[in-house]
């Protein structure tokens, strides 16, 4: 055992190598191939990331590394810093943040790198946390769809229990890395990328809106709702004035060529005519386009090469993580490796034990966008008791497998797991309490 130790000592990386190896082979060797369950669950994971891929990559993510490259390369660090920066008024800070994390109504991958694009210039981490909560939490769509199909008091439930959530939680999480926050805010001054003061606030203003509007717009979805409808039959023309409102500002305030803008343009008109039905390919004809005529100049080169820094940082952790969660848990309606029935029977009354396992397979599984009220719907045809539906409504939007390792490139692994934490067990309380007493 001595000798052992002392070649431990001695080499231990090698040990370490060997270590992770035959790790992996008994984990290779002993994996149960061929059997129903396991085949079914890998091809869950291939189908669920399949989906992500298709629905989620090109309208959701594509442009939000576009807004979030942006916020790097042309808003001022000294306005970030004055309304969501670590010495800015609490109640300015995480009002602003929680109204346009609200704006957004994105998923909880979606949010991800206009979060990191926030927190990197600059950003109060209790601000930051409440933009990140409140994006995919308090959607207004989805609290509709909730009263309508699950009943206004859960309806009702969820919104205040959101809205609560993205306080609280930011607060405590600037309170409890209050002195870390205060050093990173004297040292903060170096900056994240250039701070250009040369277009005036409202350019700047309009510029984001302009590009908020083609995400939320592109990504507008069918719901029972007339007005809802009616904008979600003219979604792509809607998008489409957008985009040409965002190419005229370029040439007005940034003096982009026409000529490239246009050509620009007739190549995504032309695949559009093309390919009808496929959408996705004119628009991500025209971001590719806008990426390759911004690291062509010189002075929006840094667009270009932030909105791509945040896509290779981010792009490979959300897909690993969505084919982790469909292994193990599925697709709506599909079987993961994980037995549906055990989380039937897991969460079938208003206990705590019940309430904590569905705040906590809601921050693990994947919910896009209004999926989630469904989900939850036929749960509780199947007996899941109302508190952990409250529980898993709360926790699940706002966090996901995909979503958390993300956030840890971010953010570090300790201030992950108290995000995470924070979300599950205020998740489990709230659900307790409503289930109980209500």
């Amino acid at each position: 055992m001595t000798r052992l130790l002392e070649l431990y000592r001695n080499n231990p990386r090698q040990t370490y190598l060997l270590a992770f190896m035959l790790a992996v082979f008994l984990a290779i060797y002993f994996i149960p191939a061929g059997t129903e369950r396991f085949d079914n669950a890998v091809l869950e994971a291939i189908y669920l990331t399949n989906w992500y891929a298709r629905e989620h990559v090109i309208l959701c993510l594509l442009p939000a590394f576009l807004i979030a490259g942006a916020m790097a390369a042309y808003i001022s660090q000294g306005a970030v810093m004055r309304h969501l920066g670590p010495q800015a008024s609490k109640p300015v800070a995480f009002g602003v943040a929680s109204v346009s994390g609200t704006l957004l109504a994105v998923c909880s991958c979606t949010v991800l790198p206009l979060f990191g694009g926030i927190y990197k210039r600059g950003a109060g981490l209790g601000a930051a946390i409440a933009f990140l909560y409140s994006g995919p939490a308090i959607n207004v769509m989805a609290i509709v769809v909730t009263a309508k199909v699950l009943g206004a008091e859960i309806g009702i439930a969820r919104a205040v229990g959101a809205i609560v959530f993205s306080i609280v939680i930011g607060t405590i999480m600037h309170l409890i890395y209050r002195r870390e926050e205060a050093q990173r805010a004297s040292t903060n001054g170096r900056g994240f990328g250039g701070d250009n003061a040369d277009k005036p606030t409202g350019v700047i203003v309009t510029f984001f809106m302009l590009m908020v509007g083609i995400l939320v717009f592109a990504n507008w979805a069918a719901a029972d709702s007339a007005v809802w409808m009616q904008i979600y039959q003219w979604k792509w023309q809607i998008t489409a004035l957008l985009s040409l409102a965002l190419g005229a500002l370029l040439v007005w305030r940034w003096q982009w060529p026409v000529s490239q803008l246009l050509m620009l343009a007739a190549v995504v008109v032309v695949a559009a005519l093309a390919v009808p039905g496929a959408q996705e390919l004119p628009f991500a004809l025209g971001i590719a386009g806008l990426m390759l005529i911004s690291a062509l100049r010189d002075s929006d080169r840094e667009w270009a090469a932030q909105s791509w820094d945040f896509a290779k940082q981010i792009l490979p952790l959300l897909l690993a993580g969505v084919f982790v969660a469909g292994f193990a848990l599925g697709r709506p309606g599909h079987e993961g490796i994980i037995p549906s029935a055990w989380v039937g029977a897991a969460v079938g009354d208003n206990s705590l034990t019940s309430t904590a396992i569905a705040s906590v397979l809601g921050a693990l599984m994947y919910f896009s966008t209004l999926t989630e009220v469904p989900i939850v719907d036929a749960l509780m045809g199947a007996g899941m008791g109302k508190g952990p539906a409250l529980a898993l409504l709360l926790a699940g939007p706002a966090l996901s497998l995909p979503n958390m390792l993300v956030i840890r490139t971010v953010l570090g692994t300790q201030k992950t797991l108290v995000y995470c934490g924070l979300v599950v067990v205020m998740a489990t309380t709230t659900g307790v309490i409503y289930g109980n007493f209500w």
